[in-house]
């Protein structure tokens, strides 16, 4: 994978985050496993190499602004001419058409628009935004599993690539549930229910006696009967409203009550040591450090270790699948702005006096 950059500016996620001796950390983590080369696709000399690099690639993904691409002579129609299997990932704020469409736009518009900020937070309070890039990081899942299609369907019908026109606000408003069937179908927008839900009880998040949380779901009837008669209360199970999910979150002030006041009592150990005895559903509301040395997560291994050329040994989040016969992996950390560019462009048969010629133009870095 290579990651293409402007010479000068670079990836303005560089700067995002906190630093370690003057490294970003997302970023060697966000962009591991890319070679990064430093190219002015702005410059006619830096689209035509551009071209040649996307006539030797499988995948090419853009976030420009509509029309961006297609000003500098680098649109589908003139990539595809020389690649015609190409899959180009468009990924903006709001589509390539629509009123919407050269709108500025971060995941946090979208966030907000999508019904997620409506959804989230006390009753009482505020619409509440992630305190991360949540639709960006849906949009990347989505246009993971967009692409794969794109390759399967070229593999299978004649190797032609094509378009796939991925804005931000898609995924996470599918995410988010059934608000846009409720509103269309009832005419009612779901509120703010902090952390209970309108669909089963109880569902909360609880605090020990040690000072942790926890999180419990009862989302499966049989559970809620385990919570219930776990924490002393066999007679709320026999009420005939506790049969659904739906009803019991009419009467989440009760369930909340009953599980809340067993637990307050309890240190986290044994809450969770009960709870597994009992087949019931709950989780520690962690801290990054506490996951990290989670023996599930361990077992797992969700958390993989890559060494980092300026920082040493570093721990991040592993591959989000294993599979059997092609497992990938993380082998590098994020690397500096144009690592890489003079080994990519000898690939695309440039000698390195056009190479140096370039650099010295401020065409590449």
């Amino acid at each position: 994978m290579i990651k293409v950059e402007h010479p000068t500016k670079g990836d303005g996620m560089r700067g995002h985050g906190l630093e370690k001796d003057g490294q970003s950390l997302w970023w060697k983590m966000i962009s591991r496993n890319k070679r990064t080369i430093g190219l002015h696709l702005g410059d006619p000399d830096g689209a035509r190499i551009f071209r040649k690099l996307a006539g030797t690639a499988d995948v090419m993904i853009e976030n420009f602004r509509p029309g961006t691409l297609e000003r500098w002579g680098l649109g589908y129609n003139a990539l595809s001419a020389e690649n015609p299997g190409l899959i180009l990932l468009r990924v903006t704020g709001f589509g390539q058409t629509g009123p919407y469409a050269r709108r500025p736009a971060f995941g946090t518009l979208v966030e907000a628009m999508s019904g997620f900020a409506h959804l989230t937070g006390s009753p009482d309070g505020p619409p509440t935004l992630p305190a991360f890039g949540l639709a960006d990081s849906i949009a990347g899942v989505a246009g993971a599993a967009a692409v794969s299609m794109a390759l399967y369907h070229r593999g299978t019908a004649g190797g032609q690539g094509q378009v796939i026109d991925l804005d931000l606000l898609s995924p996470i408003m599918t995410a988010v549930g059934p608000g846009v069937v409720y509103a269309d179908q009832l005419g009612i927008d779901q509120e703010r229910t902090g952390n209970r839900s309108q669909n089963n009880a109880p569902r909360n998040t609880y605090r020990t006696a040690d000072g942790h949380w926890l999180a419990i779901s009862t989302s499966a009837n049989q559970v809620a009967e385990r919570v219930l008669k776990l924490v002393g209360r066999p007679d709320v199970v026999d009420e005939p409203w506790f049969a659904t999910g739906r009803e019991r979150a009419e009467h989440a002030d009760l369930l909340d009550a009953c599980v809340g006041d067993w637990i307050g009592v309890r240190t986290r150990e044994e809450v969770m040591s009960a709870f597994e005895s009992a087949g019931a559903a709950v989780a520690p509301v962690y801290r990054p450090s506490e996951l990290l040395e989670d023996p599930q997560v361990k077992a797992l291994e969700l958390v993989t270790t890559v060494e980092d050329e300026d920082l040493g040994p570093m721990r991040m989040q592993n591959v989000m699948w294993r599979m059997s016969r092609t497992p990938g992996g993380v082998r590098g950390t994020g690397r500096p702005l144009g690592r890489d560019t003079d080994a990519v462009l000898a690939e695309l048969g440039l000698d390195p006096g056009t190479i140096a010629e370039l650099r010295e133009r401020g065409l590449v870095k």
